[in-house]
């Protein structure tokens, strides 16, 4: 029988290949104190080393740190090598077409994209390195620039500043999906010792021309091909007000410059967020959504009287709206935070409206809101709904467009993630944040507000009320109990919820709902009220989504019928959450 290495034993092979001096000494005071017999360390070693991060279609993301269980250049280096071995087996000429790396500006991004670099270097094949930190979308569109066999993002978008990440994006742009996920696990599976690869040094591969540094002309091209993606260039944005913060984060010389290039010269970006910050000083958590993290943004905004608030994530792969919302009496004194459903609805409804009536598509996921698929039926377009993930959006978009002869017109998912058109294959908040930015100056001219402007989609297709609830549960145990609920409901799901009848559950492990297996239920209820579970794919959470839609009666004010409808979700909401507890 063959013993298995204990934690230390694993723990001091790790250090024997380690490059990082900064994660080696940290794994040797780690040891020093298991050593010393601290329970909190043996706790920490164990989890470092018992299993590693899962590479899977959102790549990698975790923490910071030495071992298998966190991000760092050992495992960087070994999935960049099972990365080279399967472009190798699987793209003929992958050598040549090479690989586009992008890094955002968090702790280590650069030297993971370098030591990205140097593996696929060693293994032949020609590496396109980003010259500076650039957002996500920017790579996703390098890569069919470039014409490259596939793309790697150092980055880990919204996560706090002890984490980072490694995103895979194959030839067509778009992130990696079956069968090529589990392909690649398997060939980093088969790698040793990550101080056995070739690793040649950057100049070395330059001057084997292994390595082509990017320059900032790239970038120029991606920010005028967002502005091309304007609807209507020739609506006047000279007048709009916009303030704006990339949150620490790399949008800024994006989107200032692309908002500049498209007619928007009125844009005032927080100048405390404006420079990239691995640290995120000013905001608890570097995510738009997250209370608190809009605050210097909206305060900037009164102080300028801003018409429209724009904030990215640390990537710019998200974009978060806030418009002007007047108070109860009318003097109108603050600004309201748009969701994800609203800011896609809008955008959808703008462009469906205002663009050729051709043959034409939108998409989004299914745990997002109902409505896009009243917009597009309203508007005569087709629909796609697909899983959670962008990745799916993208390859519906691609399937779309090469089988049917459409046009992909925009898709979005719920968590401020947005594509307009074909030119980013993933959500792009550069290009979301200029549509948006000529958007509300159409409403402008047209005397309304972006408020105005969807109040006119709720009576036009019916007000649909959502709510995202997670119950976090770190750790094994943790993510034991979110296995079990959901196998729970799976095997007895309850027959109706705060009264209402459920019609139809839909399983999607079981490949129901025309989609790929997915760990997703949905449970379609009387009066197309809805609720969806999900694990997360990135977090310890169990994510519930919950919707209800109402109609708007002739004559009734909005305010009445959103009243309505969220105090049936309240009812929806605490039913289900009860049957969690």
């Amino acid at each position: 029988m063959v013993q298995m290495a204990s934690h230390h034993e694993l723990a001091e092979a790790w250090l024997a290949e380690d490059p990082d001096p900064v994660t080696a000494k940290e794994l040797r005071a780690l040891l020093a104190a298991c050593d010393a017999h601290d329970p909190a360390a043996r706790k920490d070693l164990a989890e470092r080393f018992t299993g590693a991060l899962e590479f899977g279609t959102a790549g990698l993301r975790g923490l910071l740190g030495a071992g298998p269980q966190r991000m760092n250049r050992v495992l960087v280096r070994k999935v960049s090598a099972g990365l080279a071995a399967y472009l190798l087996a699987h793209v003929p000429d992958a050598r040549q077409r090479g690989v586009v790396i992008g890094h955002d500006a968090r702790h280590n991004s650069r030297m993971f994209a370098e030591d990205t670099a140097r593996v696929l270097g060693g293994a032949g094949i020609t590496s396109y390195l980003a010259h500076r930190p650039w957002p996500t979308p920017t790579t996703a569109w390098a890569v069919t620039e470039q014409g490259a066999c596939a793309g790697v993002m150092v980055t880990a978008s919204h996560n706090p500043p002890a984490y980072n990440g490694y995103k895979v994006y194959w030839g067509n742009g778009a992130q990696i999906i079956p069968p090529h996920d589990a392909g690649i696990a398997a060939a980093i599976a088969q790698i040793g010792p990550s101080d056995q690869l070739a690793m040649p040094e950057l100049d070395e591969l330059r001057g084997k021309g292994t390595l082509v540094d990017l320059t900032e002309a790239l970038h120029d091209a991606y920010l005028l091909e967002v502005v091309a993606l304007r609807a209507n260039p020739g609506v006047d944005g000279r007048g709009l007000v916009i303030a704006y913060t990339p949150l620490h984060g790399v949008g800024a010389l994006s989107v200032e410059g692309s908002l500049a290039l498209a007619g928007f010269p009125q844009v005032h970006t927080e100048p405390a967020q404006r420079a990239p910050d691995p640290d995120f000083p000013t905001v608890a958590f570097p995510n738009p959504e997250e209370k608190g993290a809009m605050d210097r943004v909206l305060a900037l905004a009164r102080t300028v009287s801003a018409e429209l608030v724009l904030a990215n994530d640390p990537d710019a792969d998200r974009l978060c709206v806030a418009v002007p919302e007047a108070s109860a009496d009318g003097t109108g004194a603050g600004y309201r935070l748009l969701t994800g459903d609203q800011a896609g609805a809008l955008l959808a409804d703008y462009l469906l409206e205002t663009g050729a009536r051709d043959r034409r598509m939108v998409a989004t996921t299914i745990v997002s809101s109902q409505l896009l698929g009243f917009l597009a039926r309203q508007a005569g377009a087709e629909y796609r709904e697909t899983l959670t993930g962008f990745k799916w959006i993208a390859n519906a978009a691609i399937d779309y467009e090469q089988a049917h002869g459409g046009r992909f017109v925009m898709g979005y998912e719920e968590a401020l993630g947005y594509s307009v058109g074909s030119l980013v294959r993933d959500k792009d908040g550069v290009s979301a944040a200029v549509v948006f930015a000529e958007l509300a100056a159409w409403d402008r001219a047209r005397g309304k507000s972006v408020l105005d402007h969807l109040d006119d989609i709720y009576r036009k297709v019916g007000l649909f009320v959502t709510e995202q609830v997670s119950l976090t549960r770190p750790g094994a145990e943790g993510l034991a109990q979110i296995r079990e609920a959901m196998a729970r409901f799976r095997a007895a799901p309850p027959r109706a919820l705060a009264g209402h009848a459920i019609e139809q559950v839909v399983d999607l492990s079981r490949g129901e709902g025309g989609l790929p297996p997915s760990d997703v239920l949905v449970f379609k209820l009387a009066g197309g009220r809805r609720v969806i579970m999900r694990p997360s794919g990135t977090e310890p959470k169990l994510k519930s989504y919950y919707e209800v839609r109402v109609e708007v009666a002739a004559g009734e004010a909005i305010p009445e019928a959103r009243a309505r409808g969220l105090a049936e979700l309240a009812s929806l909401r605490d039913a289900h959450q009860q049957l969690l507890a």
